[in-house]
Parts: structure tokens; sequence; C-alpha cells
């Protein structure tokens, strides 16, 4: 089997795994609680963000279930906590639904959302984020990396562009953390990072934070300095602590991108959706008049694992709303496929794709010719 559809989920490094039991078993206390191995816990713990502060560059780590709520307490926190600032959020059509989703619920309540149109590779346009800017302005949220089609956005552009600007900025940096590097001037208010898309553990996100006024979204025993109520897992916290300590850009993924799209510029009923400078380990593509679940299944009977362009609605069978805001020709737009490389990924596995994918691809159009 080549597993290629790490921009899904990753398959946790044994390094990781093994904090993960350690810390479970020898750490079990519930953190806040005041006898010896409650306190020998949340040394742990305190350990384990400290850690996360010092590689990331941030004052403040807020442990989450996984990027959904850190994208959620990001979005509805700052919102909340700034309101009597302004009440205008600023954010892409191509964003992840855990961001869209509550901005979309922030609009009944009374926000006012921007959402920045796109191009066809992807790419916002600076002088619409520019001109959208108002006084109210109080949040501008983008992702870092597009997880269906690997567009990067201009980070240092917007972060410079707020330099005088009150509103805040939040990254979704679930794509991209642990593979594309974020410089001091491309460094947002608001980070968010998922631990199972860089090797680590599902159920385990983070928020980071420097000097954003922000207000809990969920209410309870108040951990987390009152941000985020519930007992943290000091496991998942050690164990996100050891995915990102191990975490590094791998430079094979530039030159196995660049041999696919050569490979697959050989198929005239192909067209690659992601653009030329889309994040190294993506590589999005459509076959022309053919579902992507289609060749999804034909590439699955010859062993190889990747998913539609968007593992988290593919199964919901609504078009992909990165698919429809870019404007994929008619054609194309209901076949487009997400091929994804993670730590695991091996030379071998691109080389053995090729000749498994002329397979599929010849599998698929004998059927459509017979």
């Amino acid at each position: 089997m080549i597993y290629l559809d790490n921009s899904a989920t990753t398959e946790p490094d044994p390094q990781v795994l093994e904090t993960y039991v350690k810390a479970s078993s020898r750490y079990f206390a519930n953190p806040a609680s005041l006898h010896r191995l409650g306190n020998e816990a949340e040394d742990l713990l305190e350990s384990a963000r400290n850690q996360i502060k010092a590689l990331l560059g941030y004052e403040q780590i807020i442990f989450t279930s996984g990027g959904t709520e850190a994208n959620n307490l990001a979005i509805r926190g700052v919102a909340y906590a700034n309101q009597e600032k302004g009440r205008h959020i600023i954010s892409c059509k191509t964003e992840h639904p855990s961001v869209l989703e509550p901005l979309k619920q922030l609009a009944q309540e009374g926000f006012d959302i921007t959402l920045l149109s796109v191009d066809r590779s992807g790419a916002i346009d600076l002088e619409e984020l520019r001109e959208a800017l108002r006084d109210e302005t109080i949040l501008v949220s983008l992702m870092q990396v597009n997880n269906e089609i690997g567009t990067i956005h201009p980070l240092a552009e917007v972060r410079s562009m707020l330099k005088h600007h009150r509103a805040l900025f939040h990254v979704d940096a679930v794509q991209g953390a642990g593979k594309l590097s974020l410089g001091k001037e491309e460094q947002p208010d608001l980070l968010t990072i998922s631990a199972h898309k860089l090797h680590g553990l599902k159920n385990s996100g983070l928020l980071a934070i420097n000097k954003a006024a922000i207000e809990p979204i969920l209410f309870g025993g108040g951990q987390e300095n009152g941000l985020r109520s519930g007992t943290v897992s000091v496991p998942n916290a050690a164990a996100m602590a050891k995915a990102l300590r191990l975490a590094r850009p791998m430079a094979d993924h530039l030159e196995w991108n660049a041999e696919l799209r050569s490979f697959f510029a050989g198929y005239q009923d192909i067209y690659i959706v992601s653009p030329d400078n889309a994040a190294p380990h993506i590589l999005a593509l459509a076959i022309k008049n053919v579902r992507g679940e289609t060749l999804v299944g034909a590439l699955g009977q010859e062993g190889v694992i990747v998913s539609t362009s968007s593992a988290c609605s593919s199964k919901n069978k609504q078009a992909s709303h990165v698919i429809e805001a870019i404007g994929l020709p008619r054609e194309y737009r209901d076949g487009t496929i997400r091929i994804s490389f993670g730590a695991n990924t091996m030379q071998e596995d691109i080389t053995e794709l090729k000749k498994r994918f002329h397979k599929a691809h010849q599998l698929i159009k004998g059927v459509e010719s017979s």
C-alpha cells in the first residue's frame, strides 16, 4: 500500500506514540489536582507548553481538541472580546469549514463578514484586502496553506498591511505547520495547529496567542487560563510537543511535486489544479469528465491511497467550495483528487505511484469506451 493522503491525516511517529504511552501511564492524574500526582502532571503539562512556546515564539499556548476547536476559539473568541471596537471580520472564500462556519454563525449574530475572492490559482488579491479593511475591522483570518489545492497565502504581505491597523491577524496553519517555515515577518497574532497533520495524534491541537484579547467559547472549570474549560490531556500535550520538535520541512517534497507534475503533463485529459507555487506536499489534479471518487477507487484497487480534494467533505457528495471558488472548468470540476506527501513518503512511493496511476487511468478509460 502506498499512502499519499497525508493532508487528511498522518501516521503517528513512533516517538510520539512512545511519549503518549509513557505520559498516560506515569502522569495520568488530573493536572488541576492539588496532590503530588496532580502536581507532577501539571509540571509535565507546563513543560510541554513551554517547549511549544519556544518553538513557535508565542506568549500563550492554549491546548484544544484539534484544529476545528482552535479555529472556533480564535474567531469567535476575538469577535466577542473586541466587538466594542468593531464587528467587521475579513476572511476568504476558500478557508476551511472550521473557519467559514463560525463566521456564518457570527453573521447571524450581527457581525459583518467579508469573504475575499480568489483567482484560478486560489490566490487572494491584496488590493481587495486593502480596500476591505475598515476602522471597525477587528480580525483578518487566513489559512497558511489551502488544504485542498495547496495555495499559499501571502502572509508576510498581509502582516505588513496590518502593521498599522488594529485588526488582529489569525492564521490557520493546520496544513503548513511542520512543513513550511513561518518567519517573524509572517507571524500572526493567533495561530492554529493540529497535531495529527504532522505525525502527531488526533484530538490534539492548539491556539497560539500573542497580545490578543480573546474570550472563551467553552465554559466550565476555567482551565487554560479560563480560555478553554475542560480537563487538559497531559499525554496529548506532551505528544504534541514531541511532534512539533520532530517536524522538519522535507526538501524531497519539492522534487517529487515537480516529478509528478511532469508525469501528469503527459496525459491530455489531466488538469493540474494546484498552482505552480503551491505548497510542495500537496498536488491536486483532475481527469476530464471523470468523478474524483472514480479515480480514488481505481487507484485504491492498485493499492494507492489518495482522497478527493477534501477528505473533510469527500463523503457528503457536495461540490467542494474551493473548486467552485477558483472557477475550475466544468468538465474537471467533479474529478479533483489530492495527492499529499508526509514524512514517511519515499522516492519508491513516487516511482510506484506513476506505474499504478497509469494502470488506473487505462482502467477508467477502458470502462468509458466499452
